[in-house]
C-alpha cells in the first residue's frame, strides 16, 4: 500500500536550512549529504512519532535516496528546474532567498532558519541525524543509504513509505496506524 504524506513547502526549506545549520560548522555541505541527513531524520522521525518531516517522497537514485520535493528546490535554484515544477512566484522568491548552490554541488544557507516551522520532534530527529551523520564520507552515506527500503525501488522509482516502514522494530503497529489514523 502506498501511503501519501503531503509536502509542506515551508517545513521543507526550513529542514534544509537547519540542517545546513547543523552541518556548516563541521563540514562543507552538498547536496548529496543535506539529502542523506533528511532521509535518516525522516527515517527517524517516522518510525518514532509515525510521520514524515516535511512529508518529502524518496526516489531510489544511484547514490541513494533523494528527497523528490527538496531536490526540485534545489534545483529551482540552481536554474535547471524542470518545466513540470512550477511553484508560485512568491514560493520561487522565498526558495530563492534561502540558499544557494554554489560549485553545482555545494549548498549555502543566506539566512537563518524560522524554527517555528519546526515542531520539537523534527528538531529531535534534525539533530540526531546530523550528529550521527556529518562526518561521513560521500561514499559512506551512499552505501549506508542504501538500505533495504532502497533496494526494494526499482532504481529512478519512488521509494514506497511501507517499504521503509518494514525495517523498524515497531512496523506492524505503525503500518496499521497510517492505515487508520483515527480509530
Amino acid at each position: 500500500m502506498e501511503y501519501q504524506f503531503d509536502f509542506n513547502i515551508e517545513k521543507g526549506i526550513e529542514s534544509v536550512l537547519y540542517i545546513l545549520e547543523l552541518l556548516e560548522n563541521k563540514v562543507q555541505p552538498t547536496i548529496h549529504s543535506v539529502s542523506k541527513v533528511l532521509y535518516f531524520a525522516d527515517q527517524k522521525h517516522l518510525e518514532k512519532y509515525g510521520r514524515l518531516i516535511c512529508g518529502n517522497s524518496y526516489y531510489a537514485m544511484k547514490h541513494g535516496p533523494v528527497p523528490s520535493e527538496i531536490y526540485d528546490l534545489v534545483k529551482l535554484v540552481r536554474g535547471d528546474l524542470s518545466p513540470i515544477f512550477n511553484p508560485a512566484p512568491e514560493i520561487s522568491e522565498q526558495v530563492l532567498h534561502a540558499f544557494k548552490i554554489v560549485d553545482k554541488h555545494n549548498i549555502k544557507k543566506l539566512r537563518e532558519p524560522n524554527t517555528d516551522f519546526l515542531s520539537e520532534s523534527d528538531i529531535e530527529c534534525l539533530n540526531y541525524s546530523a550528529t550521527e551523520y556529518r562526518s561521513l564520507s560521500f561514499e559512506e552515506l551512499t552505501n549506508l543509504s542504501h538500505d533495504q527500503a532502497w533496494k526494494s525501488a526499482d532504481e529512478n522509482d519512488i521509494i514506497d513509505v511501507e517499504d521503509m516502514i518494514k525495517t523498524f522494530d515497531n512496523s506492524e503497529e505503525l503500518i496499521e496506524h497510517l492505515q487508520n489514523p483515527h480509530p
